[in-house]
């Protein structure tokens, strides 16, 4: 079984230069790290070539032109460059704990998807926390008593206690995209994210529904499989109305397959 970690980035280059450097010391290395961007930022591209030759997984940077808020379209750019067999997913501001990759591969199971939690970095704590030292290992510590996180409680890994939560027939109001893993070939059965999702909002939650739509069940990954997430103010909305109608159309038509999605997606630049 191989795995590739899909990282959504935009135009955070200390962010993901600390999370290439948390990947970095995974417990389990995943077989390939993609950089999906959606956009062209050059210090991007500067922190994504300094890790290259540093890190023994094979490292792709996928991108596209800046036309404002298109993850679901890089997404699926850069799950098209995957040749591994599992996908797990993280947002650009969101850093893995050292046993992430291995939560999610342990729990992977066929004919279902995981979905896991996120500890939040307080925003008064964050500009210092980017300016650390990248050899600084402290900043990818965190202990249950840290002063510069909240909901602390999602921090503690427990991996005994989430044999006791059950897998799911719908989505759970707990999902979040932040941080999700499926077996490739799941994702290519309903034709990826659908690409008509344009701003932010419903892209992750609508994929999920269609796997569900597909037979699939889901499962939280409670006490295991922790992200740290540095808190930011909210994206801009503008278009979560339209996009929560095309969630809402996937629910109501029991959709699988989406006619603009993961075949369709080179046609976009």
């Amino acid at each position: 079984m191989t795995v590739s970690l899909i990282i959504s980035t935009y135009n955070y280059s200390k962010a993901l230069d600390i999370i290439i450097d948390a990947i970095d010391r995974q417990t389990y290395l995943p077989d390939e790290i993609i950089i999906a961007e959606d956009g062209n930022d050059i210090e991007t591209k500067e922190i994504v070539d300094s890790w290259r030759n540093k890190i023994a997984s094979k490292f792709i940077h996928v991108n596209h032109a800046d036309c404002g808020f298109r993850k679901a379209l890089i997404l699926n750019k850069a799950i098209r460059l995957s040749k591994s067999d599992y996908i797990i997913q993280i947002d650009g501001d969101c850093i893995p704990d050292k046993y992430f990759i291995k939560d999610h591969l342990f729990n992977a199971k066929p004919g279902c998807y995981l979905f896991g939690t996120r500890v939040h970095i307080k925003k008064e704590h964050i500009s210092k926390f980017l300016l650390c030292s990248n050899n600084n290992e402290e900043r990818l510590i965190f202990s249950f008593f840290s002063p510069n996180i909240k909901k602390r409680f999602r921090k503690l890994r427990i991996p005994f206690l989430n044999k006791f939560f059950a897998l799911k027939n719908k989505i759970s109001p707990k999902f979040r995209g932040c941080n999700t893993s499926f077996w490739r070939k799941d994702f290519i059965n309903v034709n990826g994210y659908n690409n008509d999702f344009r701003g932010w909002g419903r892209e992750d939650s609508d994929l999920m529904i269609r796997f569900h739509n597909n037979g699939l069940k889901g499962k939280r990954l409670k006490f295991i499989g922790i992200v740290y997430h540095l808190d930011h103010d909210e994206k801009d909305k503008s278009n979560f109305e339209k996009n929560n109608l095309l969630q809402n159309e996937s629910i109501q038509t029991k959709k699988i397959r989406v006619e603009n999605g993961l075949l369709e997606s080179s046609n976009e630049r």
